[in-house]
């Protein structure tokens, strides 16, 4: 079981790390303060009262820079690696006490996991940008932070449903990811074209 919830912990907060890192660092840390999970490894270090303040300052940075059309995209940009490079050292801590053979291919697993979520947040914002109304682009990022609690919940009650759910969504933005691609791609060389349907079947 003890196996279970660490990999919850970690392909949830992984996947969350690439979507808002600083949410997920305070997220993690509090819950382990108030022992609703027991973070595996160095991970618990994550509780410290002055690394929950940091992670909350930033997040109420982000909070409003993820808001502002363009803004969110350069923050992002600024991000790419960023929470890559978060997701990685949560594999790296998680994996402290284990044999540096198994703790580096965790850490860097757990980092391709948080670029994956990442790239397809920044993607998504990207193609919501060239749309000239604003109030999208706080509709996603307030889902996204929305998604980053849901992760947090299933990480602490349902550890297994959340590890599933990481990797059907790793199948599903490499299909997204190519769409919105081709779809950015457009609008660079023509200055102009319509968001597609991600509802299409592929290849359509």
């Amino acid at each position: 079981m003890e196996i279970l919830n660490s990999l919850g912990i970690l392909m949830g907060g992984s996947w969350a790390s690439g979507i808002n890192l600083y949410l997920t660092i305070a997220g993690l840390g509090i819950a382990h303060q108030m022992k609703w999970v027991i973070l595996p490894g160095n991970m618990d270090s994550l509780a410290n009262p002055l690394v929950i303040g940091a992670a909350l300052l930033m997040y109420a940075v982000e909070f409003f820079a993820d808001k502002i059309p363009y803004v969110d995209s350069v923050w992002d940009s600024v991000h790419t690696f960023i929470r890559p490079a978060g997701g990685m050292a949560l594999g790296y801590m998680a994996m402290a006490d284990v044999d540096p053979a198994i703790q580096y291919p965790v850490a860097l697993l757990t980092g391709l996991i948080a670029l994956d979520s990442h790239l397809t947040k920044a993607t998504s914002r990207a193609v919501i940008n060239t749309s000239p109304e604003p109030i999208t682009n706080s509709v996603a990022s307030v889902t996204e932070d929305v998604g980053v609690l849901g992760a947090m919940y299933l990480i602490i009650k349902h550890p297994v449903i959340a590890s599933v759910l990481v990797i059907l969504f790793i199948i599903f933005s490499i299909w997204f990811l190519k769409k919105m691609f081709r779809f950015l791609k457009k609008v660079l060389g023509r200055g102009e074209a319509k968001p597609p349907d991600v509802k299409e079947e592929k290849g359509s």
